[in-house]
Formats: structure tokens, sequence, C-alpha cells
């Protein structure tokens, strides 16, 4: 059952869990072994109930309580409801969105049931901008990848502010370190995988003139540096997408939505 909890006091001890949720304060309760996150906004808390991972408190205005009251009817967890200016003063920073939830981090997926069925899976290397991280995992949920693999340097897809760009996707799209790196960019070879390495150099071939292959790994780099040259050296392709002008490449985020869009399919181009 769902208790709901008024809450006047910005120092009460039972928000004790929401109290200065800046990404610096979220770290060091993630290596202090809390294993939580947070989910912001009302779609993004929507489908973290949704997908599998276990809300354990809410912080809500009055009018979010009441716009989610149909999504956490039912659960076992405790809703705190305050005014705005409560909860602004609790997290530290201007929530304007009125509505933010304490939520179980979940085990990485195991790599065995993330590829073994997969057509189009997505391998990121290096990637820290959280928006970008955010905006690949929207658009990898959007575009048929089924499963998200990071190099170890990429950022805490469970990151505040991935959780919100992506919409929450993130919670609902298998990921998992790849180890060792690059090297297990063989194992996906080995599993049938075609490694195809997105890149703006001059030698890749354009994107629109490849065919998608039954099984594609699309590999992403960071803006600027790119994909090291180990990743380009185990690829077996190397593409681009076509630019015109003298804009040389995209927003990786943006580069992402489109390789998604052109390999989801397989040959034929059809999405599973």
């Amino acid at each position: 059952m769902v208790e709901m909890v008024e809450v006047a006091d910005p120092e009460d001890p039972r928000i004790a869990d929401f109290l200065h949720l800046t990404d610096a304060e979220l770290r060091r309760r993630v290596e202090a072994g809390r294993g939580l996150f947070v989910a912001e906004s009302v779609p993004v808390i929507r489908r973290a109930l949704r997908s599998g991972h276990r809300v354990r408190s809410m912080l809500v205005t009055r009018k979010r309580f009441d716009q989610l009251a149909d999504a956490v009817a039912g659960d076992d967890l405790v809703v705190y409801v305050a005014s705005q200016e409560v909860l602004n003063r609790v997290v530290g920073f201007n929530l304007h969105r009125g509505a933010v939830a304490m939520v179980e981090r979940q085990p990485e997926t195991a790599l065995e049931p993330l590829v073994t069925a997969a057509r189009l899976v997505a391998v990121l290397e290096g990637i820290n901008d959280l928006e970008n991280l955010g905006a690949i995992f929207r658009s990898a949920a959007g575009l048929g990848v089924e499963g998200v693999l990071l190099d170890p340097t990429c950022a805490d897809p469970y990151h505040r502010r991935v959780v919100r760009v992506s919409m929450g996707a993130v919670l609902q799209m298998p990921f998992r370190r790849l180890e060792p790196w690059p090297q297990a960019l063989d194992e996906l070879r080995r599993r049938g995988f075609v490694i195809v390495a997105l890149t703006p150099a001059a030698a890749a071939v354009d994107l629109d003139t490849v065919d998608p292959p039954p099984r594609t790994a699309v590999v992403l780099g960071a803006e600027g540096p790119g994909l090291s040259k180990e990743v380009l050296a185990l690829a077996d392709r190397t593409v681009r997408i076509r630019m015109c002008g003298d804009v040389d490449s995209l927003n990786v985020g943006h580069a992402a939505a489109i390789a998604f869009h052109h390999f989801r399919g397989g040959p034929g181009g059809q999405r599973p």
C-alpha cells in the first residue's frame, strides 16, 4: 500500500535520502554502497515504476502526486508530499518538475542474455558527456537497439542527468560494461556481430552505401577524440555520415540516432 506523508520541514529526518541531491553527493552515496539513483519528473518516475526497478520513496508536490496516483496505486512505497519551496530546499536546487524519486539500482545485465538473441547493439567508448549519453540511450530505446555496452571509462548510466535526458529509457535498456577493453570486441565478433565503427575519417565509407548486416555492433566514441586507434583497428568496417558544406561531423547523440535507424532491421532495413 502507498503511504502518503505530508512534510513541512526540509530538515525532517524521514526525507534524509533526498537531502542535497547534487551530482557529487550522489556519487559519494553510490561509492558508499547505498545503491540508489534519482528519477526526476512525472514521466521518468512512471517509467521507473514500469521498469522493474524498486522505487523506494518519492518526494512530490500535491499537484504531481495527483498526476502519479494511478501509477503508484497498489505499490509498497512511501510518498512524501511537500510544497515546491520545501522541495527546492531539500534537494538543493530548483526542482521545477515537482517530483523526484529514490530508486534502487539493478545489477548490470550479464553479457550472455544481452547479446544471445540481439541483432543490434550499441558499443560506447569514452562517452562522458552526460547529455550525450542520455540522448544515446533514448535513441537506442526508440530505434530498435537491444542492448548498450560501455567501455570502462564511460559515465554512469544511472547518473541523475543521464536518467533525465534519456527520459528514463536507461531504465528499460539492458546495459553492461564491456571488459577487457577493447579486446572484448573480438568476443562480439565471435558471436556473429559485425563491428561497425562510426567515424568522420575520410577513409570511411558512407553509411548510406552499407547494407545492414544480420547482426551489428555500432561503435561510437566521444566528441573530440572520437574512437581510439585500437578500436578502429579492431573494427570490421568504418563508416561515416555523409555531410554537406564545411561541417565534418554531427553531435554523437545525433549521429548515433542516424546509425541506429540505418542498422536497426538487418538486411532489408526492416525493424524486427
